[in-house]
């Protein structure tokens, strides 16, 4: 079976990189198909730009998406994509948390940063599609706050201020579902023990011998405390508060 994915970035150098970097890392046949900004991938995707996308028989199964669209934020496609199958991956050139965080809130299942080497970009995407995510340590400690129930990013009090309602989305039927339930209730004790280690910089293999348990069991550990973030968030607000920081 053919590895169908979407690279959706608007320079063409950078679109040529990342389809290099897919076809070093699988040895897989590879469909590629090509978009230079949100309505272009939209187009591929047959949606519309307040529709989350369906699932066809030939659905991508690997779709690499940068943060910074010309004609809006890849977030908007994230969001969009948040019950699609298929790995999604947000590319940018900024490593910092307040970029990155709102995507893995936005259903990504992992961050490749574009001005990393080849070779490493290879080996993080290669880690991501076999669930080795990556989690840097400013990573951990906002992931820390957010399941504590105290988002260190923002300094708005609340929990409906720091996931506000997305009117223009909810308008748009693209819905408006907040969390259920206080972020502190989510977590496991061990999970929250290798977010606590990471947040201090130790390496997988040095928090597997710390804690006592398999380095594959920490991956495991990182992968549910991602899939219990997007789960736990309203990609919506995600998208909203994003839009909110980077305005001021």
């Amino acid at each position: 079976m053919s590895l169908r994915t979407l690279i959706v970035e608007d320079n063409a150098v950078a679109r040529q990189f990342l389809a290099r970097v897919v076809r070093e890392s699988f040895s897989d046949d590879i469909v590629f198909s090509e978009a230079g900004d949100l309505d272009a991938a939209r187009r591929i995707l047959a949606i519309q730009a307040s529709e989350r996308a369906q699932v066809p028989d030939d659905a991508f199964r690997l779709i690499l998406c940068d943060i910074e669209q010309p004609d809006g934020s890849g977030l908007e496609l994230l969001a969009q994509l948040s019950d699609y199958p298929a790995i999604k991956i947000a590319t940018t050139l900024h490593s910092d948390d307040d970029h990155l965080f709102p995507a893995l809130q936005c259903g990504a299942n992992g961050y490749l940063l574009k001005e990393d080497r080849f070779e490493v970009l290879v080996e993080e995407l290669q880690r991501i599609v076999r669930g080795q995510p990556p989690l840097s340590p400013a990573m951990a400690r906002r992931l820390l706050g957010f399941f504590r129930g105290s988002d260190i990013s923002t300094t708005r009090s609340g929990l409906d201020s720091r996931f506000p309602r997305s009117e223009g989305f909810a308008a748009s039927g693209m819905g408006s579902s907040m969390l259920s339930g206080l972020p502190g209730d989510i977590i496991s004790e061990r999970e929250s023990e290798v977010l606590m280690l990471l947040s201090k910089g130790f390496m997988i293999k040095e928090i597997a011998r710390t804690m006592g348990i398999k380095w594959f069991a920490v991956n495991d550990h990182i992968r549910s405390v991602y899939r219990k973030l997007a789960l736990s968030s309203s990609p919506e607000a995600a998208l909203l508060h994003s839009r909110e920081v980077f305005s001021q």
